[in-house]
């Protein structure tokens, strides 16, 4: 077997696989919804006409009838249940003026379908229309009787009827339909359409039945008006009265009260509209009564005078802290609203009845921050008691309740005591006051208290009792400066000068004191004021012995040039060379600087023969930086201070001679 020889050099046609040059996006990219929106654009614009069939035959009628049935009769065996096919199948039947088969699609269709609307509606319309009356109310009939909800049939029935000049008929079925209690707008159709044949006894009986089917405030209302429009005030009257006893106190609303009133109102009765109003706001709450305390406001603008438009505001305003208190009855700045609102009705029992209510109100924690805000309660009480009902016997029962309320050991209010004695004083009884402010300094001892009673007695000049209550007082507080100083003024006054110098030593020798420096500057104003200089400068010397302060040196020096004594100004002069050798040791820059302005201005005074050797002390002020840092220790960068630089201090600074001639040569080269 020979086999045939291979050809190599015969090429196979392989088809190549093309290449795809560039990946990229295309610059204009298009959505799926614009492919969409631009393929409906085009399908509605090349959709021609139907064309316009004209039949001129009948046989050609007849066929084009028999079509047209053939393809509603297959739209409904199709679907059924789709109510389009059979609205347009009797629609169509009707155009041709085939009644009977319109009627026998339509009924055809309520046996698929009883409950729709539309169905039954189109059907009657079209035996209304082709004037079949009798079909019509039957049809009407009917379709009240399988959907007696649907509103629309029993308008279009009895509307039918009115229309007809059936009145009894339409009646009748009003009736039948008040029956299913419809919704109010169904009543008033009624209404109004007996309203129209002039049957006002009837409307009102159906308005009888109307407001106890619905029983809402806004149908007696109506029915207010109805009686009002068209029998008198007096039977409006009686059902707005009906009304309130129907709903009783819980469920009123504010606006058959507003309705009520403004009748009364029309009627010029202006205080039975005045009595309803404040029933109205005796009864409701006050956020329900918002349109009530206008309408009350504007009728007593109208027809009230001044005080009845105050009244007005001021129940408005006693409700609401009424209101506000029943939320939190702690709540003292609401109390002192209301008892401020009480006082300005000049009611003294409503009143007194008011602070009983709120003193009450004790606060529950015994701490004396919870204690400030009510204690006022009282204060204000017992003021009214003796400033507006000039009551003594109230007023002193009032204040004395309060002090056995407060927990005197724990805390007390001074202003009680002192309150209570003057009053005691007011009424001429020195005795009692005195009892009450002893007993607060022995119960409960305060400065208030010692100092109330000292002032007490000073007023009655019994210096004697003065001189023994500042006694018990610096034993109870003897760190008071003011008090010593009040107790020497007070020898001073009475010219007992050794007694007065006595308490100063005494004072001065406290270990602890408040004010030191009032009471030094007062020993010693007062021993100038009696002359002693001597006294004066040894009291200078102990006091620069415990501070070295700069404003006693200044005041210790001008206290000399002051003296009207032969050297003062030596003595001055040596002075202010003390303490400039005394700041100069402990390095108080700025207070050596301002002693040094003092002396300045002490030697310009005195002619200036010294001021050279001042002005050589002076210091030069220069800028320099450094570190600051934060409150939580934190690097805070570079600050600027002054410092002050002194003559006698520049001279033990290093190099200080180098300096001077640089400075020296520098002033002699910008001069040549």
């Amino acid at each position: 077997m020979s086999t045939a020889p291979e050809n190599r050099n015969v090429r196979t046609n392989v088809p190549k696989v093309a290449k795809v040059k560039n990946k990229l996006p295309a610059p204009v990219q298009i959505t799926a919804e614009q492919l969409l929106r631009e393929a409906q654009e085009r399908q509605l614009e090349g959709i021609p006409p139907p064309p316009k069939q004209k039949i001129t035959d009948p046989e050609e009628l007849r066929g084009y009838q028999l079509r047209k049935r053939k393809d509603f009769e297959d739209n409904l065996r199709k679907n059924r249940t789709l109510m389009g096919n059979w609205l347009k199948y009797a629609a169509w039947e009707e155009s041709q003026r085939e009644i009977d088969r319109a009627r026998s699609v339509y009924e055809r269709g309520i046996d698929v379908d009883h409950r729709s609307m539309a169905l039954w509606l189109k059907y009657a319309e079209m035996e209304m229309r082709n004037r079949q009356i009798n079909h019509a109310r039957n049809i009407w009939d009917r379709a009240v009787t399988i959907l007696p909800r649907a509103n629309q049939f029993w308008y279009k029935y009895t509307y039918m009827e009115e229309m007809l000049g059936n009145i009894p008929a339409a009646r009748q079925i009003f009736e039948r339909w008040m029956k299913w209690e419809p919704d109010e707008q169904a009543w008033f159709s009624y209404i109004k359409m007996e309203l129209r044949y002039k049957e006002v006894s009837k409307a009102r009986n159906i308005y009888e039945t109307f407001v106890t089917v619905h029983p809402d405030i806004k149908n007696w209302i109506k029915f207010a008006r109805f009686e009002e429009q068209h029998s008198g005030a007096g039977d409006a009257r009686k059902v707005y009265e009906r009304a309130m006893d129907f709903y009783g106190d819980e469920l009123m609303e504010e606006s058959i009260f507003i309705a009520f009133a403004k009748l009364e109102e029309k009627c010029k009765e202006f205080e039975r509209a005045r009595m309803i109003y404040k029933y109205a706001l005796d009864k409701l709450p006050n956020e329900d009564a918002k349109e009530l305390y206008k309408s009350f406001t504007q009728f007593e603008k109208r027809h009230g005078d001044r005080a009845g438009i105050e009244t007005v505001v001021t129940s408005k305003r006693r409700r609401q802290y009424e209101e506000e208190i029943e939320k939190n009855a702690h709540n003292y700045d609401v109390w002192f609203d209301y008892v401020r609102l009480m006082e300005s009705e000049e009611d003294e029992e409503a009143v007194r009845e008011a602070y009983e209510r709120a003193i009450a109100n004790v606060p529950p924690i015994q701490e004396k921050r919870y204690w400030r805000r009510y204690i006022y309660l009282w204060i204000y009480y017992a003021l009214f008691e003796e400033l507006v009902a000039k009551d003594v016997k109230r007023t002193r029962e009032v204040y004395m309740a309060c002090l056995n309320l407060i927990p005197h050991k724990k805390f007390t209010f001074a202003k009680i005591w002192i309150m209570l004695a003057d009053f005691e004083i007011r009424q001429k009884n020195a005795a009692s006051a005195r009892q009450i402010l002893g007993n607060g300094i022995g119960r409960c001892p305060k400065e208030k208290l010692y100092k109330s009673y000292i002032e007490l007695e000073l007023q009655l000049r019994e210096f004697d009792r003065c001189r023994l209550l500042y006694e018990k007082f610096l034993q109870f507080n003897p760190s008071c400066c003011t008090t010593w100083v009040k107790y020497a003024e007070l020898e001073t006054i009475l010219g007992d000068v050794e007694r007065s110098r006595a308490v100063f030593e005494l004072a001065i020798n406290q270990p602890i004191m408040d004010m030191p420096e009032v009471l030094w500057k007062s020993f010693i104003d007062f021993e100038i004021g009696q002359e002693e200089y001597e006294n004066a400068r040894s009291l200078y010397e102990k006091l620069l012995e415990r501070t070295q302060h700069v404003k006693v040196w200044i005041s210790y020096a001008l206290f000399e040039l002051n003296s009207e004594e032969n050297g003062a100004a030596d003595r001055c002069r040596g002075i202010y060379e003390r303490a400039n050798n005394a700041l100069k040791k402990v390095e108080a820059k700025e207070e050596r600087l301002m002693l040094l302005e003092s002396w300045r201005d002490f030697e310009i005074q005195q002619g200036g023969e010294k001021l050279d050797s001042v002005q050589r002390l002076m210091p030069r002020k220069i800028k320099k930086r450094r570190k600051a840092q934060n409150d939580d220790g934190t690097d805070g960068g570079w600050e600027e201070y002054y410092d002050y630089i002194f003559p006698d201090s520049e001279e033990n600074m290093p190099n200080f001679k180098l300096l001077q001639m640089a400075k020296k040569w520098k002033k002699q080269q910008s001069s040549i």
